[in-house]
């Protein structure tokens, strides 16, 4: 089976949890996924030029990511975030500002390379700095001139985000990736009223947006689908969470995979919770495949 060609448009950082530092970022974190599950990934990207960003792009590699499109910004430090987690496991973001990741520019080839491609992924945050935010939306509008699906995980992070930058973002898409949390905030932002049952705000998402499908994660309690066909639930998969860091990031990976490959909607969710809950079992957002890098703070 031929692999599926992906670009992942966006952020990489490190993840300082209290105990030791973790690779990380949305963008990153479904390029090394989707990696794993057999796609052909390259990632756009940009780091510092210190041991973080060498160390950032070493893991890439390690996960057999094309390191072509990633840059290096000699004036910004590869980006970092600050992580807490509560008692269940669920984290608390302190993004730190003018990382590497804000500075993604325009190079030669990157038009033929998008149109080329089978998917193309992008967020919400990895729009944070004005550079990449033209970057990116480039990249998008070619994908979509040439018909290449769009995939949008909406990783809403104060204060890095507003309705516009949401609506302009999911215009974008073709496939919107969303999680219960976020739900009244987009569909405010799309002029929804957010009261309702979730089944219909996303019907509504998906048929006002003119999106192909809608999927949204709902932590221990699995996953809802729109699709044109309608509704699909799928329950959450018992697991014992150590964090639930990256585990949207996973689920996307496979979701697109998933899509891309004709599977159904009913196994394409459970596939795409089981791996989600999988990441949730372990610390990071992606297993550790090469312990011995550990950036300093």
């Amino acid at each position: 089976m031929k692999k599926p060609v992906i670009i992942s448009c966006g952020e990489v950082l490190w993840d300082l949890f209290p105990e030791e530092t973790r690779f990380g970022g949305a963008a990153a974190n479904f390029a090394c996924h989707a990696a794993t599950l057999g796609a052909r990934v390259s990632m756009l990207t940009a780091v510092g030029d210190d041991p973080r960003g060498r160390a950032a792009t070493y893991t890439l590699q390690g996960f057999g990511i094309d390191l072509s499109l990633v840059q290096v910004a000699p004036n910004a430090p590869t980006g970092s975030v600050g992580v807490t987690l509560d008692a269940t496991g669920k984290p608390t973001f302190a993004i730190h500002d003018n990382s590497a990741w804000d500075s993604i520019v325009w190079i030669e080839g990157l038009e033929s390379r998008v149109s080329e491609a089978d998917a193309l992924y992008f967020g919400t945050l990895g729009q944070r700095g004005e550079v990449s935010r033209a970057t990116i939306r480039r990249c998008v509008n070619v994908a979509r001139t040439a018909g290449v699906p769009r995939v949008l995980d909406v990783n809403l992070r104060a204060p890095f985000f507003d309705d516009l930058l949401i609506r302009e973002s999911i215009h974008l898409a073709s496939i919107l990736k969303l999680s219960d949390e976020e739900l009244s905030v987009v569909c405010s932002a799309c002029g929804i009223c957010p009261d309702g049952p979730p089944e219909l705000l996303l019907l509504s998402l998906l048929e006002s947006q003119h999106l192909d499908f809608v999927v949204m994660t709902c932590g221990a309690r699995g996953a809802i689908l729109a699709a044109p066909a309608g509704i699909i639930h799928q329950p959450g998969i018992a697991v014992t969470v150590r964090d639930t860091v990256g585990a949207g990031d996973a689920f996307t990976a496979a979701f697109l995979l998933g899509v891309l490959r004709g599977a159904s909607h009913d196994e394409n969710l459970l596939r795409a919770c089981t791996i989600a809950s999988e990441v949730c079992s372990h610390s990071g957002a992606v297993p550790n495949l090469i312990p011995e890098i550990h950036s300093s703070r």
